[in-house]
């Protein structure tokens, strides 16, 4: 008797399949497939002041990380091609569903909220950002994004305000509220949604407050957003 999937005309395939990156949802048991990390440039005006780079009337724009870029098990190697590596703590919307035409419906296709970390070769993109490069050699890397678990809504509701604070070997390094943001969760929705087609398993970083900085081998970073679960990351040598 064939197999069904060799009745088909099904093309074996050369190399093994790679499963999708996963973060775990709060509650335990069940994990949040990734299909693409999304990530919003320049929504704190304190931000933009200190990188001293676009106008604070420009909106913000949005840039990808590779979806293996996550990271949930609590260490980020120091990456190579880079003497400048650098913390940003985001609010992190995960998508459970495609989100309606209707504006006023876009809180609907959230499945939950994560906190998370944009980590940035920040010499590398201020390279790229002075020649007119594209932004992929500072930000789109192995383990640029670590997350923390999704808390789902109908576990902690909608998050559109409340503290963000980073703690860098246990002093405060960034220190803000969500309703700082430019855009907030609605309108990010909206805006990249006229930019692609958001999809089920697809995370969204919103931007970084002020008070980004360097880290080295061995330092602890503690991310704590509103009432989210907490994402707690060690910098380890590199691999």
């Amino acid at each position: 008797m064939n197999h069904p999937a060799a009745a088909k005309g099904a093309v074996a395939l050369p190399l093994p399949v790679i499963p999708p990156a996963t973060v775990p949802i709060s509650g335990g048991g069940r994990a949040f497939p990734v299909r693409r990390v999304y990530c919003v440039g320049r929504n704190y005006i304190e931000h933009i002041r200190e990188m001293k780079e676009g106008d604070e009337r420009d909106p913000p724009f949005f840039f990808q990380k590779p979806a293996d870029a996550i990271v949930t098990d609590g260490e980020v190697p120091y990456p190579l091609l880079t003497e400048d590596f650098q913390f940003e703590l985001e609010l992190v919307i995960a998508i459970g569903r495609t989100p309606d035409p209707d504006p006023a419906q876009a809180l609907s296709a959230v499945f939950g909220y994560a906190v998370g970390l944009d980590m940035t070769r920040r010499d590398r993109q201020r390279e790229a950002f002075r020649e007119g490069r594209p932004w992929e050699v500072g930000k789109s890397f192995d383990a640029s994004a670590p997350c923390g678990a999704i808390l789902p809504v109908e576990m902690g509701g909608h998050m559109l305000e409340g503290p963000l604070t980073l703690e860098v070997n246990g002093r405060i390094a960034q220190q803000s509220e969500l309703e700082k943001m430019i855009w907030n969760v609605p309108e990010i929705i909206v805006q990249l949604s006229r930019q692609y087609r958001l999809m089920p398993g697809d995370l969204i970083y919103t931007g970084t407050p002020a008070g980004v900085g360097p880290v080295q081998a061995g330092d602890r970073l503690r991310g704590r957003i509103a009432g989210l679960p907490e994402l707690d990351v060690s910098i380890v040598a590199a691999r």
